[in-house]
């Protein structure tokens, strides 16, 4: 699979080097708020069908610098059963994340699963991503809901407050995220959240992800508490099996009546 990813890659670098330089790329159909070829897209982010996608494994990726490595960790997760991929790198420089992010959204399409670009509105854009994840230092909801339109996904990190929920739901978000649930070596200062947040966050309509610290040891506590999704990054890529991890994360999903992971 990742072989088949690298001649995609290629061929879609060519085509984005095409434009880069004036060519004419090929013409797709368009639709209001959404990127060449919407319509055949694997997961357009109407509301009903973001309540159905956005349960279960929400697999954040670690800062490799090796593209190759990435790959095959990535698909080992997608393999185990994640229901999302975001892409997140704070250390590569903007030329490595275009090429990962690119190899990744075609590896998510082959698998179903939506792509999230973290904090990159613009390489969303230019890709033609599910859509972003957004901090309170990155670009405003609503400017990225205008550029984006309105089948994109918006994620939003609203830490431990119920305020900022209630203005991403306000500015056009898609979903919040909470955290940090436990002691999290990502963000290690990050301010760690009441678990009955997750119930109170609930009247604002939107899904809730839970991160920070989460492990196959404390992710029932989040899920119990009211999250629709976990966000992970160390517990998934660096477990020695990264594809088994993930399973075991799915599987606390499962069995719960109110998340239909089909």
């Amino acid at each position: 699979m990742v072989a088949r990813v690298r001649e995609t890659l290629k061929n879609r670098c060519e085509r984005l080097e095409g434009k880069t330089h004036g060519a004419q790329p090929p013409r797709h159909n368009k639709e209001p708020g959404g990127g060449a070829g919407t319509a055949q897209r694997r997961h357009p982010a109407t509301q009903q069908v973001i309540q159905r996608v956005l349960k279960g494994l929400y697999a954040i990726t670690p800062d490799l610098e090796d593209t190759d490595s990435l790959l095959k960790r990535v698909e080992a997760v997608l393999r185990g059963g994640a229901a999302l991929l975001q892409y997140r790198n704070k250390t590569a420089s903007y030329e490595l994340k275009r090429t990962q992010a690119a190899a990744l959204l075609e590896l998510c399409k082959a698998y179903a699963v939506p792509f999230i670009i973290n904090d990159h509105v613009s390489l969303c854009v230019e890709l033609d991503a599910d859509g972003v994840h957004l901090g309170q230092s990155d670009v405003g909801i609503a400017a990225a809901r205008q550029r984006l339109g309105a089948r994109k996904i918006i994620g939003a990190s609203c830490y431990d407050r119920l305020d900022l929920v209630a203005h991403a739901q306000a500015q056009g978000a898609t979903y919040i995220a909470l955290g940090a649930c436990f002691d999290s070596k990502t963000k290690p200062a990050a301010t760690r959240v009441s678990l009955d947040l997750f119930g109170r966050a609930k009247r604002f309509g939107l899904p809730v992800v839970a991160i920070g610290g989460i492990t196959p040891h404390n992710a029932a506590k989040v899920i119990e508490a009211g999250a629709d999704a976990i966000a992970v990054i160390g517990a998934l890529f660096d477990a020695p099996e990264p594809e088994r991890a993930a399973q075991t994360f799915t599987h606390l999903f499962v069995h719960r009546p109110d998340h239909d992971l089909t």
